[in-house]
């Protein structure tokens, strides 16, 4: 067990983020220029949460969120000042088709970004222009109100335990980051004293989400189409989204195709611990059929993810935002905001550590 717990430590302000997602990232790099140590633990090895990018075979691709829109006018300002090497626009347009597979036309998104080396990089750029300090692999198990640890003022602080029994903190401020189900979890594994702990945890649990499985198939052709991605609006196919990885410059290697097939909520919910090689063969005929060409029903190699909270479908309650702000609890992430996009994650992130940045002494 190691105990990372400095009680002689005074200044600066400490925080303690849960998930190193869009909103935890979003945090951080708000705070980059204040006088306040960060500290992120993250549960997986990587960053960016469901806006993941995996590479296999010589392709890369985004099997989460598929890229970065204009969700918040901030957005487009951002990008260019996080790096613009790698930086890419998807040119082509999403369209939308039904129950029946009939595509349509038309739109759906304003500009979409994403990178050459995958979606990750709007997490590990964010990151990288802060001082945080990162702890990959790491499951927080318990978290704590404790008092008297900042020697300055004997001041009350947060500290966090993970699976492994080490401890990290003490923190002036804990900043909660993971979907609703999970921050939920975590509160209720929160030693405090304090009845809007509870109102809290009721709050947080009300929030609905949507479970996703993405499938990923590799063919060795490429055909030419005029959309990048393809959605479902009415939800009442078993496909939800379909989108072709080639369409982004670096992620398929020329003359292959990739297509993201993430599944309706209510198939992947059916269907979230079935074998890989059970759901292929249907899940493919299903993409040849939406795209009328038998040769999509015979992918080459396959992959796949699941997302049991994958997108929320409402907002955290307003009355719970700031509950136990004053306490020095935080949450953040597009469940908070009530969209599960990645802009809104993000940014939902980086309001709440300029609030913490405004807050704490």
């Amino acid at each position: 067990m190691t105990d990372r717990v400095d009680s002689s430590v005074d200044s600066p302000t400490r925080l303690g983020i849960v998930g190193a997602g869009a909103a935890g990232a979003g945090a951080a790099y708000a705070l980059r220029d204040a006088d306040v140590d960060v500290t992120i633990v993250e549960k997986s090895g990587g960053v960016c949460g469901r806006a993941a990018t995996r590479r296999k075979n010589g392709c890369r691709y985004d099997h989460g969120a598929n890229y970065v829109t204009e969700a918040d006018e901030r957005t487009a300002a951002l990008l260019p000042e996080l790096g613009t090497e790698g930086l890419v626009e998807i040119d082509e347009p999403v369209w939308t088709f039904d129950a029946a597979s009939e595509i349509t036309a038309g739109d759906r998104e304003s500009t979409k970004w994403t990178w050459t080396e995958g979606i990750t990089q709007l997490a590990k750029r964010l990151l990288a222009a802060t001082d945080a300090t990162v702890h990959r692999r790491t499951r927080i198990a318990e978290v704590a109100r404790e008092e008297g640890k900042r020697v300055d003022d004997d001041a009350a602080s947060w500290t966090l335990t993970d699976t492994d029994g080490d401890r990290y903190g003490p923190f002036d401020a804990l900043l909660l980051t993971p979907p609703a189900p999970q921050t939920a979890d975590l509160l209720r594994a929160t030693d405090w004293d304090d009845d809007r702990l509870d109102s809290l945890v009721d709050a947080v649990s009300a929030v609905p989400y949507r479970t996703i499985r993405t499938l990923v198939f590799h063919y060795p052709f490429r055909d030419s189409y005029p959309w990048y991605g393809l959605v479902n609006p009415d939800k009442e196919h078993a496909i939800g989204w379909l989108s072709r990885e080639e369409c982004k410059e670096g992620h398929v290697p020329d003359g292959e195709s990739l297509l993201i097939v993430q599944m309706g909520p209510e198939w992947s919910t059916t269907h979230y611990d079935d074998p890989l090689s059970d759901v292929e063969p249907g899940v493919a005929d299903r993409v040849a059929t939406l795209l009328d060409d038998d040769r999509y029903a015979d992918p080459d190699w396959v992959d796949d993810q699941g997302w049991r909270y994958a997108l929320p479908d409402a907002s955290l309650d307003a009355d719970a935002v700031h509950l136990t702000e004053d306490a020095g609890l935080y949450v953040a992430g597009d469940w908070v905001a009530g969209e599960g996009r990645v802009p809104r994650a993000l940014w939902n992130g980086y309001d709440v550590g300029e609030r913490i940045g405004s807050d704490t002494p």
